[in-house]
């Protein structure tokens, strides 16, 4: 019998059906437009958490910081790339989205069990889900991101 490693995304969805528990019973949900108006006026640090051929696919939210969730040095280099963008403290406000928000609900909770204490997330993400048309959807300013 042969015994597979698992891959880093395998853990990382792991790290995060863990922590699942552990999170408060209600989010803090940004609407797209919500989500633009803070980042603008500096309320929020907008954090897009998709991967680099999403980002180059369909373009970035204005201002947004991209910080790849399947990060190659694993869960802590996630978190320690997030700390970056918010200048080391884990009680600035950020805003994560997604392209459908699926991710980010999962990821503000792997957050705050990391001590992130203003975690919102982008429920409607960059396409839009349940929660609303989505950035793009919404005519939201989009970036460019061939190089991502």
């Amino acid at each position: 019998m042969t015994i597979r490693r698992p891959t880093l995304a395998t853990l990382a969805v792991l790290a995060l059906l863990s922590f699942n528990a552990c999170s408060r019973d209600t989010p803090l949900t940004l609407s797209a437009p919500e989500a633009l108006d803070k980042a603008r006026k500096g309320e929020i640090t907008l954090i897009d958490i998709r991967r680099p051929e999403e980002w180059r696919q369909t373009g970035v939210a204005e201002g947004v910081r991209r910080v790849n969730m399947i990060h190659p040095a694993g869960p802590q280099g996630f978190i320690d790339a997030v700390l970056r963008e918010v200048g080391g403290r884990r009680d600035a406000p950020i805003a994560l989205i997604c392209r459908t928000g699926n991710r980010t609900g999962q990821m503000r909770k792997f957050l705050e069990a990391q001590g992130f204490t203003q975690v919102y997330h982008v429920a409607e993400g960059m396409a839009g889900s349940a929660a609303g048309p989505g950035w793009i959807r919404r005519g939201l300013p989009v970036e460019s991101c061939a190089r991502c």
